[in-house]
């Protein structure tokens, strides 16, 4: 996890201008970088059962986005990815048995826990009951070099790896709108209520504070900003100290705006 507080080389994976280009169009025009992770899953081992990656990192708005970046071919004997389309649509679901990652119980009437979020095994991750629901989940089958987005509240997975001696490698970034409120470290202390100022601008601009790379990669993190100009000193119009001021009116049919 966090990789790219460490290493020059995922710092500047994380910020790929390729990548921040599909993120611009998917969430932005403001971008966030939050978490980047390497998975290897070798011969015989790894796989992650049913799960919503939002369960764990929450932004408020919940604007969270997975990309997924292949550094081998991800097949099924492998232990590729696999998704359930259209359940991007479901809230997060709590699990029970995690009393510090509650956030979404209450947040709708008939939304109920479920339990062992994760857990390899469908009789276990009790995930698969929504899973259920759906068409039959669809494996993501990639080369080197793909990359997949994904929605925050996909449930997805992946197996284990059955094959006989390929590893399945992938480095996966997490990114939000940069204007969502995060209050998520991958459990390194901040001060304050948000985490933002820990978490790298990557495109455009945020009213709240970010971080900026380590490693110098360029992004929007590194750019001057000009302080917006102060607006001049008045005084309120009118005997009453108030003042009204219509709606901007192209036509001028409700005539030039006045102060009463």
């Amino acid at each position: 996890h966090m990789l790219h507080r460490v290493d020059a080389v995922s710092e500047r994976f994380l910020l790929h201008p390729r990548i921040l280009d599909v993120l611009e169009a998917l969430i932005g025009p403001d971008v966030l970088c939050l978490q980047t992770m390497l998975f290897y899953n070798p011969p015989g081992l790894g796989g992650q059962g049913w799960h919503q990656d939002a369960y764990y990192i929450t932004t408020y708005p919940d604007t969270l986005i997975g990309a997924w970046l292949a550094l081998d071919r991800a097949d099924e004997e492998n232990g590729c990815l696999w998704i359930v389309p259209g359940s991007h649509h479901e809230p997060i679901y709590p699990d029970r048995q995690r009393g510090s990652l509650m956030h979404a119980e209450g947040a709708l009437s008939d939304l109920e826990a479920v339990e062992n979020v994760s857990h390899l095994d469908d009789e276990v991750n009790t995930l698969s009951r929504i899973v259920a629901k759906y068409p039959s989940p669809q494996p993501v089958v990639l080369e080197p070099g793909d990359v997949v987005f994904f929605h925050g509240h996909l449930l997805h997975r992946s197996y284990p790896n059955r094959s006989a001696g390929r590893w399945r490698r992938a480095f996966v970034s997490h990114y939000c709108n940069a204007r969502s409120w995060v209050p998520w470290n991958h459990g390194f202390p901040y001060e304050g209520d948000a985490a933002n100022s820990q978490h790298i601008l990557a495109r455009g601009s945020t009213h709240l504070p970010f971080a900026k790379p380590r490693f110098g990669t360029p992004c929007a993190a590194l750019e001057e900003r000009p302080s917006p100009p102060s607006p001049p000193t008045r005084m309120m119009a009118g005997e009453e100290g108030m003042e009204k001021v219509h709606a901007w009116d192209p036509g001028g049919r409700w005539g030039s705006p006045k102060a009463s």
